[in-house]
């Protein structure tokens, strides 16, 4: 299976607790969004958070602008 033959994102968001290196599911979904994008991100994908802020991110990237938007980058 690639990219483009996933299936759609079923179910509800979910809310985690970010912590260092590991999250907390406090309450079930299918997905969070990204801080930055807005864009989903299964679960299972997620690879990029934030623990001081508690927010996820898509990508590298979005990690990079959420950062120069805070002014640490």
């Amino acid at each position: 299976m690639n990219i483009s033959e996933r299936t759609p994102l079923n179910g509800p968001e979910a809310v985690l607790d970010y912590g260092h290196g590991e999250f907390r599911v406090v309450r079930p979904g299918a997905f969070v969004r990204c801080a930055v994008t807005g864009v989903p991100i299964r679960i299972e994908e997620l690879r990029y958070w934030s623990a001081d802020w508690q927010e996820a991110y898509a990508s590298p990237e979005a990690v990079q602008l959420r950062l120069r938007r805070a002014g640490r980058a």
